[in-house]
């Protein structure tokens, strides 16, 4: 059974900083492309970063040069750093898997950033 279970999230001030996990069970994680996505309240969930197997990366212009995704295939694990937060990053935030049959997903882990 995969599982995808983020942690990490929180409240935290404008211009701060976060470090999401993501951790996977129940899939070959090294050889798996994975991705954060994100959804705030009253719009569609939409696409943050991308991280392939062999560690090539992609961000949402959004992040780009503020967030941060990495993976520990040791641990199975994928991370999103995110920087210099803004009030318009507060969203639920969801690690992504491709599947067989579709993707996985985790639960997601919210993330408020507020003064």
């Amino acid at each position: 059974q995969v599982q995808l279970v983020e942690s990490g999230g929180g409240l935290v001030q404008p211009g701060g900083s976060l470090r999401l996990s993501c951790a996977a069970s129940g899939i070959f994680f090294s050889f798996h492309p994975m991705s954060w996505y994100r959804q705030a309240p009253g719009k569609q969930r939409e696409y943050v970063a991308r991280i392939t197997s062999g560690g090539s990366t992609n961000y949402a212009d959004s992040v780009k040069g503020r967030f941060a995704i990495s993976r520990d295939n040791a641990k199975n694990t994928v991370y999103l750093q995110m920087n210099s937060l803004k009030p318009e990053d507060t969203a639920v935030y969801y690690c992504n898997s491709p599947g067989p049959a579709g993707d996985y997903w985790g639960q997601g882990t919210q993330v408020t950033v507020s003064s």
